[in-house]
């Protein structure tokens, strides 16, 4: 590579992008891709917020949309260039990446983002389906009026982003959604958790969210766990909110997570 080029390297046993890999076997990795991509990071600014808060949200969002890939190698001097921050600022991020999971060492390679196993992701989406439940029966349970009309905000809010099919817009509408139900239920553990979840199958999630069937699919699932809330039904606001990541393990994975 000449001096000066930023780039971050898949870690896939080979440096150069479009090196091929093996078949997945039955232990397969989830999300791989077959090639690495050149890619780069917008700088950030400073104000307000810790600068290791900033860097991680940066780092959370580019795996979360699929800059950065399952497998792929992080090279500190690159980020630190493409970020404009210092490697000590930098290291402190990758350090809380690595023990949440989202990163792995891979000895002398170095960190790189970490790939998941299909049995891992099965699992990933049933724990997620578990604490989704328990977050809009804790909501019904806790929201007052005013909480229910701004949630009920979001979840149009939600639905325009996916007939609007930009995964950006998407993903963020979705973090916002269910932020609000988690607020509201007085559970911002819940939120961390599902948060964690969704990163760690985020190249899954993608293919999901590419599918136009799929928003459609979503939109509809939405509305009926937004009328069993609105309605203070927890019964069935449970069960609708099963039911929407149970379809989201099937879009993603191609089989139930059950």
């Amino acid at each position: 590579m000449a001096k000066g080029a930023t780039r971050l390297v898949a870690s896939d046993g080979q440096d150069e992008p479009g090196a091929r890999r093996g078949s997945a076997a039955p232990g397969r990795k989830a999300g791989a891709d077959t090639a690495a991509p050149v890619v780069r990071l917008a700088p950030l600014r400073q104000p307000s917020a810790p600068l290791r808060n900033k860097i991680i949200a940066a780092l959370r969002s580019a795996i979360e949309t699929g800059l950065l890939v399952p497998g792929q190698r992080l090279i500190e001097k690159d980020l630190c260039d493409q970020l404009a921050v210092s490697r000590t600022s930098l290291r402190e991020a990758l350090r809380e990446l690595q023990a949440e999971g989202i990163l792995e060492d891979n000895s002398s390679r170095g960190l790189s983002v970490s790939r998941i196993s299909i049995e891992d992701a099965k699992n990933a989406y049933r724990i997620r389906a578990v604490l989704e439940a328990l977050a809009v029966e804790q909501f019904i349970e806790h929201a007052d009026d005013a909480q229910l009309k701004e949630l009920r905000q979001e979840g149009e809010r939600l639905k325009r982003a996916y007939r609007g099919g930009v995964l950006e817009e998407i993903l963020l509408a979705k973090r916002t959604f269910y932020d609000r139900i988690c607020a509201g239920a007085k559970n911002p553990m819940a939120f961390d958790m599902i948060s964690r979840l969704v990163l760690r199958t985020s190249s899954l999630r993608k293919v999901s969210l590419s599918r136009k069937a799929r928003h459609q699919q979503s939109i509809a699932e939405i509305d009926a766990l937004l009328q069993a809330i609105q309605r203070r039904d927890a019964r069935r606001a449970r069960a609708a909110a099963i039911e929407h990541v149970n379809n989201s393990a099937l879009s993603a994975l191609g089989e139930p997570a059950q």
